[in-house]
């Protein structure tokens, strides 16, 4: 070990005590296995390679299926799953899609043939109301564990873990009503998605309870900034001094949109987003948005798919998880006509 870092250096770092630093490091059993990963953890964070003989053992392989990288929620959500995994000793399998590249269905195909001991699945075709679900029947038929994250169509048969996604288009309703907007929009994914229909139902909802005279202004998008920047056009010319969108990044769009014709966030609309990605708060203005539990969806998930694994049966029905409003600088009082 380079002299540099100490026991007390890699005890301080991992909270815990120097001779239980030292137990760890000479191999000792008699250290709990929570323990020896906080003192791993350390030994990564302080850039200290472990030596061969500390590296655990997998107790099996799990494959995490998730969409494209670009939209920041999902990266936080894999490093999320793939941490919680990794500390109950289990080797994360990341395989990520891409438009064009690997498939859903290949992707299983490949896991399978590596035997994981189960599946978690998020934002996949489980949560797409058109697609076919024997893919994820099959896997029940073979004996393969699965959860899903962030929606379940109906009929699919597996316990799935998600944002309450109506509460939060109804939060954002809520909000921006309170401020004195009235022409509230959303812009949201593609409809024949669980979460964007859940959203519209929240959206509708609560705009038919507070503002039954006003008329629905909704356009579906893409999850992209250049498709924010278009639906801010729809949503601008019909009106909306403050819009809910269906992701931060989209939200980006929107506020970019709002620019490009002369007008001011918040001053002339304001803007509400949905994830609260890591960089929101540094954004000009610092972007309002619900931000997703995603560490206590990760946590539930990780557990259920390894109670499977263990043999036990669980509950094949949907948890929902409240997410929260968090109010930054990107709304504010709506501007009078």
């Amino acid at each position: 070990m380079p002299q540099r870092i100490t026991l007390s250096d890699i005890a301080a770092q991992a909270g815990v005590s120097t001779a239980t630093v030292s137990r760890v490091l000479n191999g000792k059993s008699n250290v709990a296995y929570a323990t020896r990963q906080q003192v791993f953890v350390a030994l990564d964070l302080l850039g200290y390679e472990r030596p061969a003989s500390l590296q655990d053992t997998s107790r099996g392989l799990v494959g995490l299926i998730i969409p494209e990288l670009s939209n920041p929620i999902f990266p936080i959500f894999a490093q999320r799953i793939e941490q919680i995994l990794a500390a109950d000793g289990h080797t994360p399998l990341l395989c990520t899609q891409h438009p064009g590249a690997t498939s859903e269905d290949e992707y299983i195909a490949m896991l399978m043939e590596r035997s994981v001991a189960g599946i978690i699945f998020v934002s996949g075709r489980h949560a797409d109301t058109t697609a076919d679900l024997t893919r994820y029947e099959r896997l029940r038929e073979r004996g393969i564990p699965i959860v899903t994250v962030n929606g379940n169509t109906a009929g699919l048969r597996s316990p799935g873990f998600t944002t309450d996604d109506a509460a939060a288009a109804s939060m954002g309703v809520r909000h921006l009503f309170s401020l004195g907007h009235r022409r509230i929009g959303l812009a949201m994914g593609a409809n024949r998605m669980v979460p964007a229909k859940r959203k519209l139902e929240g959206y509708t909802r609560t705009m038919c309870e507070l503002l039954p005279d006003e008329p629905l202004r909704t356009v579906e998008s893409l999850f992209t900034y250049e498709s924010g920047v278009s639906a801010a056009q729809q949503l601008l010319d019909a009106g909306c001094t403050g819009i809910i969108c269906g992701s931060d990044v989209l939200a980006l769009g929107i506020i970019q949109g709002a620019r490009s014709r002369g007008l001011s966030v918040p001053e002339d609309v304001s803007v509400i987003g949905y994830d609260d990605s890591p960089l929101i708060p540094m954004m000009n203005p610092p972007l309002t948005t619900v931000r997703q539990p995603v560490d206590a969806i990760s946590r539930a998930a990780v557990a259920c798919l390894m109670a499977q694994v263990s043999g036990e049966k669980v509950e094949e029905t949907e948890l929902f998880f409240q997410p929260d409003l968090v109010v930054r600088g990107s709304t504010t009082v709506a501007p009078k006509d």
